[in-house]
């Protein structure tokens, strides 16, 4: 990987996109395109990794046995 900064998800999303679109056109030298499938890889593994933790973080909204709000993890509810 060219690169080992952290960017936002949406960031990585665009970079993505910008090296699928160059890899397609299919014009690039192969060592580039070995560079930015590289690359491409590890922004897709960093991008999964922040989804995973996102997912973690969700949390659903039930009526508790008392009628109030209970925070319970997205997962388990149905």
């Amino acid at each position: 990987m060219a690169e080992n900064r952290t960017l936002s998800f949406e960031d990585s999303m665009k970079r993505l996109e910008t090296i699928v679109k160059q890899l397609e056109e299919g014009t690039l030298p192969l060592e580039e395109s070995l560079t930015l499938f590289e690359e491409g890889t590890g922004l897709i593994k960093e991008c999964s990794k922040l989804l995973d933790e996102a997912e973690q973080k969700v949390v659903k909204l039930q009526k508790g046995p008392d009628g109030e709000p209970v925070e319970t993890p997205f997962a388990e509810s149905e």
